[in-house]
């Protein structure tokens, strides 16, 4: 059984196109924190070049965005031998992909040998976790952007990634517990031409991600300096 002493729960990172940073700040965030597990909420990888969308011609092909995102990800996997991560839009990318074109899911690879991931990297469809204080809480990629709602129909606690910039920590009571929700943002590059879509929008995306400690959610923020690079600090 995992440890959920000190929970990481690392937001979306869409490789290749995250964060410059995001090693280093993976790094840091091990050292001080040492968590006793680690969690993925999704979208670990982007795969924009089979995006059922329009991609950008100056990306990367689907083939060089996944030998890019697979050599980032042999850093993750040194950093954290051991994560849970659910099932998100960008990740099942590819088995939609098949279904829309009429591939039966048998024929395709399961995502962890593509992803040349450990086998202690283990994909699930939600998660629901038991902590420390005996609570539960519920982990998806995304179900709803009012977060404490979630948590309200739930009846426990919350955890989602895939709303970029949603992060935030909302707390609510009924009867019987008080519960929580937390937001975790994302880890991308907000200037990758694989976020242009992001231009016209108000709203900027929040670089970060969450832990829950003891039971308690707390969200670190990668403070960036002028020109959108981590200032190194935690």
């Amino acid at each position: 059984m995992s440890n959920s002493k000190s929970i990481l729960v690392i937001s979306d990172m869409h490789i290749p196109y995250n964060h410059p940073d995001l090693i280093p700040f993976l790094r840091a965030i091990k050292k001080k924190y040492k968590p006793t597990r680690v969690i993925c909420v999704g979208d670990e990888v982007d795969k924009h070049a089979m995006s059922f969308h329009d991609s950008d011609p100056d990306l990367m092909s689907a083939g060089d965005e996944l030998l890019k995102s697979i050599n980032t990800l042999k850093k993750i996997y040194k950093l954290f031998p051991k994560v849970d991560l659910v099932d998100s839009n960008h990740g099942s990318m590819v088995y939609r992909k098949g279904k829309a074109h009429g591939i039966p899911r048998k024929y395709l690879r399961d995502y962890g040998e593509v992803l040349e991931a450990p086998k202690t990297w283990k994909w699930h469809n939600d998660l629901v976790v038991t902590l420390p204080n005996k609570q539960k809480m519920y982990i998806c990629h995304g179900m709803n952007k009012n977060g404490l709602k979630l948590a309200s129909a739930m009846g426990m606690s919350t955890v989602q990634g895939h709303y970029h910039s949603e992060f935030n920590i909302q707390y609510g009571s009924s009867p019987s517990q008080l519960y929580w929700s937390m937001m975790v943002g994302c880890l991308i590059d907000d200037n990758s031409l694989a976020f242009h879509y992001n231009k016209i929008t108000p709203s900027r995306p929040i670089i970060g991600l969450g832990m829950v400690i003891d039971s308690q959610p707390i969200l670190i923020p990668m403070v960036l300096k002028k020109g959108g690079r981590w200032n190194g600090k935690l």
